[in-house]
């Protein structure tokens, strides 16, 4: 899945702040070229600083994913610059924080055109590229709320949840044309990132991520590894893991229990400031980065993460233990 360089070529969407921006800089590490798409140039431009110094390289790319021309435009350009993309990274989204009898059409629109329909232009953008050459990976960055939705995001949870649905259809698509494109899709926790300062709410106090929080580098790194293996879905966090396949067993308790808690486990006892910005049809100016207020909440490591991604090893190691501990005794029965 290697360009003919000795370096990848990545897409990434949402790519100046947050963990678009985590994402980047995790790429930059192995020293990918990178596409940095979004809306706001000044943080791409700071992002792209970033990669660069960082040992990769980086192409600054302003435009919004709803836009399917724009995102057209923005691979033929990558590949102009870097050559065959081979990573693309649909990163991209905004939500709204309201109850839903509180949310208008066109809000309820917008969300749907930047994180589900951006994932869509992204996804065409990269097969139309991908196919003919028989390689590359398409990344889809879900959520734990692609499977299982909470109050006052009903937007965003019926955008991921359609994330996961157009991405399962291409992924048997692709099993029937026998094709070595490979589409994942990696499921996260809540992440500290600036979402929380920028995104539109109606909410009486300032909105947070449900704890317990992660650091957006969890998610990076794990994204990037994904982007090296054939997994189907790749759960970040054992929050995760316990949402979708709690959801599994039991949806009408966690509809009971989110009734209940959903509300005030996405608000911080600190009441909204009523000039708060809101990026949800422009950006928002500021020199966001990766990380959101939520530093000292967050946790910048997941065991669950680190089984998942070592456990044919791990596995192995205990068939290993098992396979000795049956023949020492056997051996003491001999005796």
């Amino acid at each position: 899945m290697m360009n003919s360089t000795s370096r990848r070529v990545v897409v990434i969407t949402g790519a100046s702040a947050g963990l678009g921006r985590a994402i980047a800089q995790a790429f930059a590490r192995e020293g990918a070229s990178i596409g940095l798409f979004a809306r706001n140039r000044e943080r791409l431009e700071a992002a792209k600083v970033e990669v660069e110094q960082l040992g990769g390289k980086a192409l600054v790319l302003v435009g919004d994913v709803a836009d399917a021309q724009r995102v057209e435009e923005a691979a033929a350009e990558v590949e102009r610059e870097f050559g065959p993309i081979d990573v693309w990274v649909n990163n991209a989204m905004t939500s709204v924080f309201s109850p839903f009898n509180q949310m208008t059409a066109e809000e309820f629109r917008r969300v749907t055109e930047v994180t589900y329909l951006g994932a869509v232009h992204g996804t065409i953008a990269a097969l139309k590229r991908m196919l003919p050459r028989n390689r590359g990976m398409v990344i889809q960055v879900g959520s734990a709320l692609s499977d299982r939705s909470i109050p006052l995001q009903s937007a965003y949870c019926g955008a991921k949840h359609g994330m996961r649905g157009f991405t399962d259809s291409i992924r048997c698509e692709l099993i029937h044309e026998k094709s070595r494109v490979h589409i994942t899709m990696v499921q996260l926790p809540a992440m500290n990132t600036p979402q929380f300062d920028w995104v539109e709410s109606r909410l009486p106090n300032r909105p947070q991520p449900v704890p317990p929080i992660y650091q957006p580098e969890v998610a990076a790194d794990a994204i990037v590894w994904a982007s090296h293996h054939r997994r189907r879905e790749i759960y970040v966090g054992l929050p995760t893991v316990k949402a979708m396949w709690g959801n599994k067993v039991s949806r009408g308790l966690l509809d009971l229990y989110l009734g209940l808690t959903g509300y005030q486990s996405q608000q911080t006892d600190e009441p909204e400031r009523p000039d708060r910005p809101a990026n949800l049809w422009e950006t928002v100016p500021g020199p966001y980065t990766a990380h959101g207020r939520f530093d000292a909440r967050s946790k910048a490591f997941s065991t669950q993460v680190w089984l998942s991604e070592n456990k044919w090893g791990i596995g192995a190691l205990l068939a290993g233990g098992a396979a000795f501990t049956a023949a020492l005794c056997s051996a003491r029965r001999r005796r």
